[in-house]
C-alpha cells in the first residue's frame, strides 16, 4: 500500500523538509502500542537527524479508545497556538493519565490560551483536520495503530523494527 495523499504543508512535520527519508506514522494517542513507539521515534529522530522527516497523522480508534479523538483534537487545537509537538509529546509521555480533564491541564501547563483552546478543540476546523487524517489513513490501507509509511510505502513492522532497518541500511 502507498501513502495517500503524499505529505504536504498541512501535515505536522519534524526534521528536515528535504530529507531523503520520510516517515509517516498514523497513530492513536490512547493506543498502548503507539505509546511504546513514541520513544523509539524520538530515538530515530535523534539518531538520524537531518536525514529524516517525521510526520504524524491522527488515526483515533474511537471504539477501542474513548479519549483518542479528543486527544487528537487537543493536539490540533494546540497547533493553532504553535504548540502541536509539545502537546503531542506530553500526551504520549503521560498516556496513562489520559482523559478530557488531563488534556485541559496539559494545555494550562503548556501556557496555551485556555479560552481559545476550549473553543478550538470543538471547532469545525479541528474536527475536519482529524477526520481528514483518519480518511487518508483508510485510503492508505491503515487498519491499526501505529502504522508507518517510509517514503510513501507501508512499512510492515513496529517502530523498533523500523529503527533496526534504518540502522542496518546505514541511513
Amino acid at each position: 500500500m502507498s501513502l495517500k495523499p503524499a505529505v504536504t504543508e498541512t501535515d505536522h512535520r519534524q526534521g528536515n523538509g528535504s530529507a531523503s527519508l520520510t516517515i509517516v506514522e498514523y497513530g492513536d494517542y490512547q493506543c498502548p502500542h503507539c505509546g511504546k513507539a513514541h520513544p523509539v521515534i524520538k530515538e530515530i529522530l535523534d539518531t538520524f537527524g537531518d536525514q529524516v522527516l517525521f510526520v504524524f497523522r491522527n488515526f483515533p480508534l474511537q471504539e477501542s479508545h474513548p479519549y483518542a479523538t479528543i486527544a487528537a483534537r487537543a493536539t490540533e487545537a494546540a497547533a493553532l497556538q504553535d504548540k502541536y509537538w509539545e502537546m503531542h509529546d506530553a500526551i504520549f509521555e503521560f498516556q496513562s493519565q489520559l482523559n478530557e480533564e488531563f488534556l485541559f491541564s496539559l494545555a494550562e501547563r503548556l501556557e496555551l490560551d485556555l479560552d481559545q483552546f476550549r473553543e478550538d478543540i470543538t471547532s469545525a476546523e479541528v474536527k475536519e483536520k482529524v477526520e481528514n487524517d483518519f480518511e487518508s489513513g483508510v485510503r492508505s490501507g491503515v487498519n491499526g495503530t501505529p502504522s508507518f509509511f517510509v517514503n510513501d510505502n507501508k512499512f510492515d513492522g513496529d517502530a523498533t523494527d523500523l529503527f533496526n532497518v534504518l540502522k542496518e541500511s546505514g541511513n
